[in-house]
């Protein structure tokens, strides 16, 4: 059974330097309190493992905008100029993944998996830095799992257990995420008794959840 607490407390918990994965693509299944929140208590020197870094203003990028950003993992920054600019500037460390690798490394840190094997982006700039090994006259690069101190997760609906559903597309990395982090911070758009979500629908158990955003906003 997962938490119920306030927004500022569980932010709280988050220190300075530490792990965040943290859902949604392009900022849609991004979420909206929790980074509000962390520029709010300026965490600062995090590192985001995130498929991109939305744009400026907008999800992540209010985090990359605030400065408090100093390496993300991630499939691309092409619609963030300022996650560019910083990158140019050694401002911010940037490892770039193909998206469905990105993908597959969180999985296997979720999973226990010792790494991906994938043929994706070898005789390329992924390929630098990573092991290989050849299998039947082919060249794979083994993509070491990805795991994070907290995944922030949002989901469409919630009960008082903890259990969540997704909305659509907006599901995208928030299930394998997680899974793949010592501590699980998820808000919803609502919050329904326990036993209204139909089970078939609930794609993250409340046994992955530690701590769930309380319905009522940061300024009350």
């Amino acid at each position: 059974m997962s938490d119920i607490t306030y927004l500022e407390e569980a932010v709280a918990k988050i220190p300075d330097g530490a792990v965040l994965m943290i859902g949604g693509f392009m900022g849609i299944g991004t979420p909206p309190r929790l980074i509000d929140e962390l520029v709010k208590q300026h965490k600062t020197n995090l590192t985001v493992i995130a498929n991109d870094t939305a744009r400026p203003g907008f999800a992540i990028g209010k985090l990359i905008e605030a400065g408090l950003v100093s390496k993300v993992i991630t499939s691309h920054i092409g619609t963030n100029p300022m996650t560019q600019q910083k990158m140019i500037a050694g401002e911010i460390e940037v490892e770039l993944v193909p998206q469905g690798t990105l993908a597959e490394r969180i999985r296997a840190g979720g999973f226990g998996l010792g790494a991906v094997v994938t043929p994706t982006g070898v005789g390329t700039p992924a390929q630098d830095g990573q092991e290989t090994i050849e299998i039947d006259g082919e060249t794979f690069i083994l993509a070491k799992p990805l795991k994070a101190d907290f995944a922030l997760i949002n989901a469409k609906q919630a009960d008082y257990l903890g259990n969540l559903v997704y909305n659509l597309t907006a599901r995208n990395f928030n299930p394998i995420m997680a899974m793949a982090a010592e501590t699980v911070i998820a808000e919803a758009q609502t919050i329904v008794p326990t036993g209204a979500l139909a089970p078939d629908l609930i794609a993250t158990p409340h046994v992955l959840v530690d701590y769930l955003i309380s319905k009522e906003s940061s300024n009350g």
